[in-house]
């Protein structure tokens, strides 16, 4: 019989720092969606002098890109984060740079003050991004003429979440999070959108345990909340595992290339 307190204890203890689920060993499994977004910025980075990564998380992601231009940089904006990714990073010649990220996509307003980027105009050649969000004119002014933007995106709609915890879902924001959206903002900023796909990822959660700890790791995904608060929807929770086996959650997806003309 699983041992639920055990569970839950070693939940709250887990580090969160960096986005390494390998820590957890087969207890969460993660199903991308249909395409490979690590090949598709690799295939760029081949072609391009540098690379700016925003939002490196632990770094774990970049450090594992088979190739990586002689200059790459990185940003992160959650301080415990930045000295993780600068220990992984810093040895394969990746300086890793603090900045106060931006605020959620949904949220922007049109002429969005903050999250500006700490580097000067027409910086890089390539700018990859992966779950991060990001202001489009930012974006697109460190960028040099010809350059490229990849990104992929997961959630804008995390209520299958909310219905494993069995409890309400949010309301529905008028604009949820989407490749629409994304392709008007980056549009808007004079970039131009030239490829993109749409999916969905999948995460299974062997135990209560992996999915505490990663609700934890991820706070926006279910606002406020706490292994003390949920308790007894995360009991819930592993009952229905105990009688029918692992859960698996789905997220929508898509990522999408945008370049600035020349």
């Amino acid at each position: 019989m699983v041992n639920l307190d055990q569970l839950l204890r070693e939940a709250e203890a887990t580090p969160i720092e960096g986005w390494d689920l390998s820590r957890l060993g087969d207890r969460i499994a993660t199903h991308p969606p249909a395409w490979d977004f690590k090949q598709i910025v690799e295939q760029h980075a081949r072609q391009a002098s540098d690379l700016l990564d925003m939002g490196t998380g632990g770094g774990e992601w970049l450090a594992s890109l088979a190739y990586r231009p002689p200059r790459t940089v990185a940003t992160e904006a959650w301080p415990p984060n930045v000295d993780v990714a600068g220990t992984k990073l810093r040895p394969l010649g990746v300086t890793v740079v603090w900045d106060g990220g931006a605020p959620d996509n949904v949220e922007q307003t049109p002429h969005e003050k903050q999250g500006r980027l700490p580097f000067p105009s027409a910086s890089f050649e390539l700018i990859s991004n992966r779950h991060e969000s990001f202001v489009a004119a930012e974006v697109a002014r460190v960028l040099v003429p010809g350059g490229v933007f990849l990104t992929q995106q997961t959630g804008g709609d995390y209520g299958e979440f909310y219905d494993a915890l069995e409890i309400p879902r949010p309301p529905r924001p008028d604009r949820p999070w989407s490749l629409g959206l994304a392709w008007e903002q980056l549009e808007a900023a004079g970039l131009r959108a030239v490829d993109w796909a749409e999916g969905s990822e999948k995460t299974t959660f062997a135990d209560v345990g992996t999915f505490a700890w990663y609700l934890r790791a991820i706070p926006w995904v279910v606002d406020d909340f706490s292994i003390e608060r949920h308790r007894s929807n995360l009991e819930r929770f592993q009952r229905r595992i105990d009688a029918s086996g692992p859960i698996t959650i789905s997220q929508p997806s898509f990522w999408l290339k945008a370049e600035k003309p020349r």
